[in-house]
């Protein structure tokens, strides 16, 4: 019997260096603390998920490096209850990271480095053991194999085994978005925000082209939902109608920071998904996420268990 969800894609370890000020070319600017955060779509929506329930199996599925930075993201997969049977380990690149410069009070600047997450690819996914409910893969346009036909050899496999599909991109500004057209027919839930949904069918993503941009992405072959999540509201399309449900209108001072929200929300979207609930529970569920996401700087922290984030946000209400 299949149970649980798979999150497979990108991994990596953002390494944060707070500093005064950004320097000039030539100049030195000194770094007053370090710390470092798992990264990416597998820790992010994965630990997102088991957070949500702790009863639920997830599976992370991609690649690290043989070196500290792989250790690291392994204790914190650990730590949080994911199983990492799927996690694999290249002896010969480094793990992914990311290099953050924030100026205390200002803009951050960022260094990404794109190594054994760049190599991850069809190869690396066991379906023989892998017997789960759904499959989640993500970011496209950040994952070389992925990107370059890795990526519909999953989506396609899965859809073999009888398993779900997702997925979820970045925002780049691009003209690669083409890539992921072909995916979307071995797609059955797409989960984007209204910049990477515009993009994929190029229409201005504006409040009122929303709808035009579900329509013509389901016309592209994904199976089940279309769900799209701007700041103002979410949208589901699928064989039951076209939903809409309002963002909340938060406190002032509430948001401490907007690293992990789409993620948060992508994750409870997901759980929705899972749990079989209507289209509207869905986008009530992920908005309710990206929330209590909101109220801590980083991309997982406040995040709880499904129980916890319903009764934060039952005082919310929505714009």
């Amino acid at each position: 019997m299949k149970n649980g969800i798979a999150v497979a894609g990108s991994v990596l370890v953002d390494k944060l260096n707070l500093i005064k000020a950004y320097p000039k070319k030539g100049e030195l600017t000194q770094i007053k603390s370090i710390s470092r955060a798992v990264g990416g779509c597998v820790p992010n929506v994965g630990i997102d998920l088991k957070k949500i329930d702790d009863s639920l199996t997830v599976y992370a599925c991609g690649k690290i490096g043989k070196d500290e930075e792989g250790e690291f993201v392994k204790s914190e997969f650990a730590r949080y209850g994911l199983d990492i049977s799927g996690l694999k380990t290249d002896a010969k690149e480094k793990t992914s990271f990311t290099d953050v410069m924030s100026e205390i009070g200002g803009e951050r600047t960022f260094f990404t480095y794109a190594g054994a997450s760049a190599l991850f690819g069809e190869q690396d996914v066991d379906f023989d053991a892998l017997n789960v409910e759904m499959l989640h893969l993500g970011y496209f346009l950040l994952l070389d194999k992925v990107d370059n036909s890795d990526g519909i050899k999953i989506l396609k496999k899965a859809k073999e085994k009888g398993i779900k599909t997702s997925i979820d991109l970045v925002s780049e500004n691009s003209d690669r978005y083409s890539l992921v057209i072909p995916c979307l027919q071995y797609t059955d839930n797409l989960i984007v925000n209204e910049i990477e949904a515009g993009n994929l069918v190029g229409i201005t993503p504006e409040k009122e082209n929303i709808r035009k941009i579900a329509e013509k992405l389901k016309e592209k072959g994904v199976k089940e939902r279309v769900i799209i999540h701007l700041p103002q509201f979410g949208v589901c399309l699928s064989e039951s109608g076209y939903t809409v449900v309002p963002s909340f209108d938060l406190p002032k001072g509430y948001i401490q920071g907007t690293t992990g929200a789409g993620d948060a929300f992508c994750a409870g979207s997901l759980y929705g998904i899972y749990k079989g609930y209507t289209d509207k529970e869905i986008l009530e569920f992920g908005s309710m996420c990206a929330a209590v996401s909101l109220r801590e700087p980083d991309a997982v922290s406040g995040v709880v268990s499904e129980k916890e984030i319903r009764k934060t946000c039952q005082n919310f209400k929505r714009k």
